[in-house]
């Protein structure tokens, strides 16, 4: 507990405290898995090392990442989200369709943002302040914007998103795809607010002992809730990145889309126990589950044995985080 309480009273030495030698390590491993993995699949199909499928990957991963970032801001504040992939469904289809309505793009942008905003800091008020456990309450507003998502579509796909919402989210800038832009300017933010702001310290300091920051001072329950907020406002953006890219809407868009983010946090190095994890590892993470189902798929390999992949690499993840935090909560 001391250990805790000094971190949220020194935020500056606890900003390098953060990022140890070992997670520097772990990075590095998965940096190099990643590469192997590549290497491996190179070899076995010679259509994967080519310039374009490797910006495909990075492109089909981009919204894993976004997701993956929010997810996990929430995982070390000690939380988890299971309805981000119900929220994109929500902010594709009303964004398409105000659109169709002859609402302009930019004020459609602005809708589905504070869209993810309102269901975040709805999820976050609720465990925050009523103080029911992140793992029910988002599994109750999964169901509930899902289906929020079905009752405005009546179950039917939108058609026709407006090339101009399509040029900003899927077109290129200086030769570089709109979802990866997109992706690199939410794990810049994510980043610098985890390890060069006091909202970082915090952050980390409620998942590694919520008490011990609730003695220091910390105000936990707005923290808590400013993590989940955050976290919908990136499903928002993932959301509009997905509309882009497809250029239609579904109500069952983004099903599964929240397993994929944990994946992503957990295989990057996030502790699943909370008060520790990184952005760039995440991000590594997303391109790890990327390349595996871009491989698999070159190679004809079934859908169902790429889930068995998936399970194999999440335990993996999730047992090494367990050995290397020797572990303790």
């Amino acid at each position: 507990m001391a250990q805790s309480t000094d971190a949220v009273a020194n935020p500056e030495q606890a900003r390098f405290r953060g990022v140890s030698v070992l997670d520097r390590l772990r990075q590095v491993g998965i940096l190099i898995a990643l590469l192997v993995i590549g290497l491996i699949f190179s070899l076995l199909t010679p259509s994967f090392l080519t310039v374009s499928n490797l910006f495909n990957i990075a492109v089909q991963s981009s919204i894993t990442a976004i997701l993956g970032i929010g997810m996990t801001l929430v995982i070390i504040s000690g939380g988890i989200d299971l309805s981000i992939g119900p929220i994109v469904a929500l902010v594709t289809v009303v964004v398409a369709t105000i659109m169709l309505a002859g609402t302009p793009v930019w004020l459609a942008i602005l809708v589905g943002l504070a869209i993810g905003f309102v269901c975040g800091i709805f999820n976050g008020s609720i465990i925050s302040y009523v103080g029911l456990q992140p793992f029910i309450v988002t599994l109750g507003t999964m169901s509930l914007y899902r289906g929020m998502a079905l009752v405005y579509t009546n179950g039917d796909p939108i058609f026709k998103v407006a090339a101009e919402f399509r040029e900003i989210f899927s077109g290129t800038y200086a030769s570089i795809p709109g979802p990866i832009v997109f992706m690199l300017i939410v794990a810049v933010i994510a980043h610098l607010l985890l390890n060069y702001t006091r909202i970082g310290v915090y952050i980390k300091s409620i998942g590694g002992n919520e008490e011990a920051a609730r003695m220091s001072g910390v105000h936990v329950n707005f923290y808590k809730m400013f993590t989940y907020t955050l976290n919908g406002v990136f499903a928002a953006l993932a959301g509009l990145v997905l509309l882009g890219r497809l250029g239609a809407a579904e109500p069952i868009a983004g099903a599964g889309y929240e397993l994929d983010a944990i994946a992503a946090a957990a295989v990057g190095g996030t502790s699943m126990s909370g008060g520790r994890g990184n952005i760039p590892g995440t991000i590594l993470g997303a391109l790890i589950l990327g390349t595996l189902r871009n491989g698999l798929t070159l190679m004809n390999v079934q859908a169902f044995y790429q889930l068995l992949a998936m399970g194999v690499i999440i335990l993996v993840a999730v047992t090494v985080d367990r050995f290397t935090r020797g572990g303790k909560r």
